[in-house]
């Protein structure tokens, strides 16, 4: 007795049709199954049995073979116990009518169907393939799904409901869902701008790096509202569009962090690890590959407070991401690639003990301590970062101004109307959305400077050292201040500005 059941599987964000082939014959019984299934698997088996016999079904013992083709491609997760009990009650008779659906869930023993990951970007393919009637899957995957739109979604609670809807014996009400509706309806923001007090110079650099896309580094004593300032980045940025939304839910669906009442992430995501995570755990990876921290920021902000504290090769290993916007991970049987377009917003102390120029306390720190304090995160990392600011302790009449500074809404605005310059500069070249993608062949064709600003920075980078890719860095802010001002052409304010977002790369810093 042979049966086939049509589910899915996730390589890297995108999903897979994968078919489930059931062969029964007489012979000693066992159960057995292939097509390079991992742990997960394999363990289906020791569910999938009991779940059966527990809803009232009686397999008599059988030698059973799964497959699941195609045989060459690594299959991971639980998605995969219920299409496998589907397919044995079919080749057994229990299952008589259509089974033209797509398949996916997980049994417990008593076969209620639990939910699962990544079930979006399943949907999704689903959706390109056409030629199946629906989805039945777990009953609280049921929203993910329907963010698809244009496929049939049938959410089951067990797995009895499953093979008496597929008999016709009961009928399972379509999940319809307006993605839009969510979308409009999740554009709401927690904090805002106004809550900052004081440090305007800050919230100024924000505002440009907000608009250019650039990444930022600010150094400061503790309690001078780093973290605060990083924290409300995301709420000046411009809105996700929806696919945008659809993409980021994509990578969210496949970590398994998805919320069950919110199938949808319409808000930038804001990642903060730990300084103590692992390469691994910020990049991706493990012996099945999963998302990292780089890839749950896509299209929002990952913040690294304390950027002294990671280790150095988990620093190191930002640069791709930061260079390509996208991970890769191979392991011996498998590689996938991951989406990682993020803004980097960096924060740490001028010193170990915090207190390097601070009015109010007394550095305690050597001059060598500093150096080799600083000296833990690297040239070429530093380079990859365009606006490096001081955030200096606020005075305490700034603890004490009862008035609220500007808004998030007002500063998006802003922001939003820079962005619209840079997106009908950049038109038709694929990949390039704001400034801060700009490689050197475009920054010479959109920076370009007269011969009175051009002095200007001559002077400064023999001033403070500054390197080529430094030089490239101020043309690609300063090309920012200039979309703010609504200027069609960067000036010497444009350029003198540009430079003082360089704190770091000054030979005189630490004097």
């Amino acid at each position: 007795m042979v049966s086939s059941i049509r589910s899915g599987s996730v390589v890297g964000v995108d999903g897979v049709l994968i078919s489930v082939e059931v062969d029964i014959t007489p012979g000693m019984p066992g159960f057995n199954i292939v097509g390079l299934p991992e742990n997960a698997v394999k363990e289906s088996r020791d569910r999938v049995v009991p779940a059966i016999k527990n809803s009232g079904f009686q397999i008599p013992p059988r030698k059973i073979t799964v497959n699941l083709a195609p045989a060459d491609l690594r299959k991971e997760g639980t998605l995969f116990d219920l299409p496998i009990a589907i397919a044995i009650l079919k080749a057994y008779g229990y299952v008589k009518g259509s089974t033209d659906y797509l398949v996916i869930g997980e049994l417990s023993l008593d076969g209620y169907v639990r939910e699962v990951k990544g079930v979006l970007p399943i949907a999704l393919t689903l959706k390109r393939a056409r030629e199946l009637k629906g989805i039945i899957l777990p009953f609280r995957n049921r929203y993910e799904a329907a963010l698809v739109g244009d496929i049939n979604v049938y959410p089951v609670r067990d797995l009895r409901e499953t093979v008496l809807f597929l008999n016709g014996e009961t009928e399972i009400a379509e999940v319809r869902l307006d993605s839009t509706d969510i979308f409009n309806n999740g554009l709401s923001d927690e904090v805002d701008f106004k809550d900052v007090r004081g440090q305007e110079h800050a919230k100024r650099a924000m505002e440009v790096a907000a608009a250019g896309g650039h990444n930022v580094l600010m150094v400061g004593p503790p309690g001078s509202g780093k973290t605060m300032l990083a924290r409300r980045l995301p709420t000046i940025l411009p809105p996700m569009t929806l696919d945008e939304a659809l993409e980021t839910t994509k990578i969210h669906s496949v970590a398994g962090i998805l919320p069950v009442d919110n199938p949808l992430v319409s808000i930038r995501p804001f990642r903060a690890p730990h300084h103590t995570i692992s390469d691994m755990g910020l990049v991706g990876g493990g012996a099945n590959p999963r998302p990292g921290e780089v890839s749950l920021a896509h299209n929002g902000v990952l913040f690294l407070d304390e950027l002294p504290e990671f280790s150095r090769n988990v620093l190191e290993v930002l640069r791709q991401p930061l260079e390509d916007g996208h991970v890769v991970i191979t392991r011996a049987k498998t590689s996938v690639s991951y989406p990682s377009k993020f803004m980097l917003i960096a924060a740490m102390n001028p010193c170990p003990c915090g207190y390097l120029g601070d009015p109010y306390h007394q550095c305690t720190c050597a001059y060598s301590s500093i150096l080799k304090y600083r000296s833990r995160i690297s040239g070429p990392l530093l380079d990859r970062i365009d606006i490096q600011i001081e955030v200096p302790a606020l005075k305490y009449e700034h603890l004490r101004d009862v008035n609220a500074g500007e808004g998030s809404k007002e500063i998006r605005e802003r922001v939003q109307r820079a962005r619209e310059i840079q997106l009908k500069r950049f038109a038709g070249r694929r990949g390039i959305y704001c400034n801060a993608h700009m490689d050197s062949r475009l920054i010479r064709e959109y920076c370009k400077i007269d011969d009175k600003t051009e002095e200007v920075l001559k002077r400064a980078i023999e001033k403070f050292g500054f390197s080529a890719r430094t030089y490239f860095r101020v043309l690609k802010v300063a090309r920012t201040i200039a979309d703010l001002g609504g200027k069609e052409e960067i000036d010497t304010p444009c350029i003198q500005e540009a430079i003082h977002y360089r704190t770091l790369d000054k030979r005189d810093a630490l004097r």
